[in-house]
């Protein structure tokens, strides 16, 4: 089983922490969260959001805070 500790990945060279962005489907209002590209318009590393600590879980998996990405 694995350990939650240290396993804290890099952030993907071409995205920052602003890059983060939830989106909702217009059909099923499924929710994703990951990193968007304003180049293709498209989220990458994606993954489904079912609850709050997903949402969570994915910030600490880059080991960025949910304000991070905030102007």
């Amino acid at each position: 089983m694995k350990s939650g500790k240290n396993n804290v990945l890099p952030i993907p060279q071409e995205f920052s922490a602003e890059d983060i962005r939830i989106e909702s489907s217009i059909c099923t209002g499924e929710k994703t969260i990951g990193f968007y590209s304003g180049a293709d318009k498209k989220l990458h590393f994606a993954e489904l959001v079912r609850t709050s600590s997903d949402v969570e879980d994915f910030y600490r998996k880059y080991g960025v805070s949910p304000d991070s990405g905030k102007k």
